[in-house]
């Protein structure tokens, strides 16, 4: 069975391609054959060569929401990623074709449909992006993570699975987790991220308070790979050497790394988007979340409001990322063990353990049609 895979160049989009594809393999192991077709990004060819799947890019076109002359440009990429994709689709031609979105999905997809070839989309957002909103008038199959994604697509091409989320990744070891980040059992831990390329606002924020919360606290800090040299200067311009005092940088916490960091961690500091949720969600973890303020369709602060609602998350817009009020916020959390254990309790209901599996049982169960 030959199957295309293909999202957008983010983490948020390769780690949930990598988790379905895994669990195919163990399906119908070497009957399985991937092609990853993605934006070129480096996240892109470093994961999928992990995995032994091949990847190749084409051009598309980006609708960003503010002016800017590269939309433009990206106008012009449009037709010709298309033609790149019928091209790599009809020299490779693919059972199905399995899609997380984000705008590398389209020609793809469309591609796809010139062709016969049946589509199945997973949509990670309470809200659904632009490209899977014009990808599902020619799909097959539509997955969903959050019910109130339901009401964009038509109920009967569509099913709430879940995100699937990194294998084991709720598996860490706490004992392990301190060895690897050097940190003491006499405080409790905060884990910042930022998402897979790291935020800046995130983090300036962060160095504005790590002296007062390095005081009664621990921090793993993912920076992002452009962000970590800026960040480790200006904490040490405070007096916080990197890898000393209870702070541990690093700009990019892989698969072992990320989960013994969930395991220790006792609050965790987040962008909102759907991957790192459903990865919170699988650990239990209370969580302060911060909604990427320019998100396609305002998907992160759906997200974030969707799970404080139910009262599994504190949401802090980027507008009021202050050094008081995210002090107040961070002791609150620490502070009240049954708001901790409310939190981290409500906050499992986005877990799908069965996510992955549900998901390779359907895309395979379409390629035989």
């Amino acid at each position: 069975m030959r199957i295309v895979l293909t999202g957008g160049g983010s983490g948020g989009h390769v780690f949930p391609l990598i988790a379905v594809a895994r669990k195919i393999k163990e399906k119908i192991g070497s009957e399985a054959e991937f092609l990853y077709i993605g934006s070129g990004a480096d996240i892109e060819k470093e994961m999928m060569d992990k995995e032994g799947i091949s990847a190749k890019h084409v051009l598309a076109g980006k609708r960003r929401r503010y002016f800017s002359l590269r939309n433009f440009i990206d106008f012009f990429k449009i037709p010709a990623g298309i033609i790149q994709s019928l091209w790599m689709l009809l020299r490779y031609m693919p059972d199905v074709v399995f899609s997380k979105g984000g705008y590398v999905s389209v020609p793809v997809a469309l591609a796809a449909w010139v062709y016969r070839i049946p589509v199945i989309i997973h949509e990670s957002d309470a809200v659904p992006g632009t490209a899977n909103q014009i990808i599902a008038k020619f799909c097959r199959h539509i997955i969903v993570a959050y019910p109130e994604a339901r009401q964009y697509f038509e109920s009967r091409a569509t099913a709430l699975w879940g995100n699937p989320v990194r294998e084991n990744i709720n598996q860490g070891n706490i004992e392990k987790a301190r060895q690897i980040f050097h940190f003491t059992e006499s405080k409790p831990t905060v884990l910042v991220m930022g998402g897979s390329q790291g935020s800046r606002i995130i983090n300036e924020a962060i160095i504005k308070i790590l002296p007062k919360i390095l005081f009664r606290t621990q921090v793993i800090h993912q920076t992002g790979e452009k962000n970590y040299d800026e960040v480790v200067h200006k904490a040490a311009e405070q007096g916080i050497k990197a890898g000393r005092e209870g702070y541990y940088p690093v700009k990019f916490l892989g698969d072992e790394e990320i989960k013994e960091a969930y395991a220790l961690a006792d609050l965790v500091i987040s962008r909102a988007g759907a991957g790192s949720i459903a990865e919170i969600a699988a650990n239990k973890k209370p969580s302060i979340l911060i909604p990427l303020e320019n998100s396609a369709n305002d998907h992160q602060r759906m997200n974030a409001y969707a799970l404080a609602k139910i009262g599994g998350a504190l949401v802090l817009e980027e507008t009021n990322l202050g050094e008081h009020i995210f002090l107040e916020k961070i002791e609150k959390i620490l502070d009240d063990n049954e708001l901790r254990e409310k939190m981290a309790r409500e906050i499992n209901f986005f877990h799908h353990p069965q996510a992955a599996e549900h998901i390779a049982a359907g895309v395979i169960e379409t390629g035989n049609e």
